[in-house]
């Protein structure tokens, strides 16, 4: 793909009355590599159904296979066959490289560091910028060694893990609901029953897929909503939020099962195609998405933010099916994303279109993720025209017309894909280096081309 991808403006060649999309879109970053470090984790051979393949996803399964698993790969077919077993390690020591997946930077640095065994992890530029401090300091209080090669808290560094030292830990969030997840994922290979406390509540839609897909491989994590270690949800005095827990404990004895598994489509993608409703006037449909409370996925919580615009979103046999507002126009919002964060830079490309300013709350986690998502954001837009102000944590974007530009992407796939919707509807926007979403949908822009060339 060329360094700089000219998005087609489509928005006054559409019918509106005729004309919508059928968009199928990969399966689910965030569900493939949980699933690729539970079926690892588990007793036996698993089948992993499609599967997204994607740059993060590769790395994560290279440095599976580095650790010695057998697997079978059928990219063709979206299927992963991989024989687990049971918490066990082929290899005691092993050099690892997770690229820049965080999913793989934190779900394996936990297992590895709870484990017995000398392990070495390196990670992209990008990823050595990104937080694993507070995991690392808990892998730390729990028993294993940390030896950095460079800045502390940060990658590269080697672990030498010696089992669990403790059978509780607290971690800190507020960067990263990985943190959470990872630990909770290996928790289970305790000798007895295992406590994570929780700091913080960013990104808690993610541990609820955590939670849910542990459950579905044999393992149950049970949410405490005080420090007493009740289980059940009830009036907390002094909690902040009753309803979200204070920690989780799991059980010792448990052990994951192998599974024949079907990876869910990505939300997060769909979202994408999704947004193409009220910016361009038409139905959009993505097949097998549907907006039910079984979804593993928070992003669905993007619908919502569709209807306060105007559309009109319903669930089908055949997927979720999104229809524009009546007229020519959508309606700004107020929203706060911290369980859903993916979608704030989509949200902020939709937001000039809207008939008044979108206020975009909850986000200050994103200046810590594949770029300072809000700086960049607020980058891309100051160069098109477009009014817009932050915050720590939040953005505020006003209605306007944007001018053309080439969009900075800071190798990061969220910002080529969201701020592609943009030239949409509006002429003269071009994104650099689109190859970046290599990382988690390679052929975003293959099917954008599709989408466009039907105007052209």
């Amino acid at each position: 793909m060329e360094n700089i991808y000219a998005v087609p403006c489509i928005y006054d060649k559409i019918n509106r009355q005729t004309d919508g999309l059928d968009i199928r879109v990969p399966g689910s970053k965030s569900i493939t590599n949980r699933a690729l470090l539970l079926a690892s984790l588990a007793e036996g051979s698993s089948t992993l159904r499609d599967v997204l393949f994607s740059d993060d996803s590769r790395h994560f399964l290279s440095c599976i296979q580095s650790l010695g698993f057998e697997t079978d790969v059928n990219e063709a077919e979206r299927i992963i066959t991989l024989k687990g077993l049971g918490g066990k390690l082929p290899r005691p020591a092993a050099d690892l490289y997770v690229g820049s997946a965080g999913t793989a930077a934190r779900f394996l640095s936990a297992w590895l560091g709870l484990s017995q065994g000398i392990y070495h992890l390196d990670a992209s530029e990008q990823m050595r910028r990104r937080p694993m401090a507070p995991l690392l300091e808990s892998l730390k209080k729990l028993g294993c060694e940390i030896r950095y090669d460079g800045a502390e808290g940060h990658f590269p560094f080697t672990l030498t893990g010696h089992g669990f030292a403790e059978d509780q830990i607290t971690v800190n969030i507020d960067a990263s609901s990985q943190f959470l997840s990872a630990l909770l994922i290996s928790s289970c290979l305790s000798e007895h029953p295992f406590t994570t406390l929780l700091e913080g509540s960013h990104g808690m839609a993610y541990v609820d897929m955590t939670v849910k897909m542990m459950k579905q491989f044999g393992v149950t994590a049970r949410p405490l909503y005080d420090r007493a270690g009740n289980t059940d949800n009830h009036d907390c005095p002094g909690c902040a939020d009753s309803t979200r827990p204070y920690g989780y404990l799991v059980a010792a004895g448990q052990r994951y099962t192998a599974l024949d598994y079907q990876v869910e489509p990505d939300m997060s993608a769909a979202c994408y195609f999704y947004a193409m409703s009220p910016l361009l006037g038409i139905p959009v449909t993505v097949p097998n998405i549907h907006r039910n409370p079984d979804s593993l996925q928070g992003d669905t919580a993007f619908f919502g933010i569709l209807e306060q615009m105007g559309c009109t979103v319903s669930d089908t046999d055949y997927g979720v099916l999104a229809e524009p507002p009546a007229g020519d126009t959508f309606h700004g919002v107020t929203a706060d994303l911290s369980a859903f964060s993916d979608q704030a830079i989509t949200l902020a490309a939709m937001a000039p279109f809207a008939d008044g300013p979108t206020v975009i709350t909850g986000i200050g986690h994103i200046r810590h993720q594949e770029s300072d998502r809000i700086a960049a954001i607020t980058a891309e837009l100051h160069k098109m025209g477009i009014r817009c102000e932050s915050t720590r944590d939040s953005i505020t974007v006003y209605p306007g017309t944007p001018r053309p530009c080439t969009v900075e992407t800071y190798d990061d796939h969220r910002m080529a894909m969201g701020f592609s919707l943009i030239g949409l509807r509006s002429p003269g926007i071009a994104i650099a280096n689109p190859g970046c979403c290599r990382k988690t949908f390679e052929g975003y822009f293959d099917v954008l081309e599709e989408i466009t060339g039907r105007y052209r």
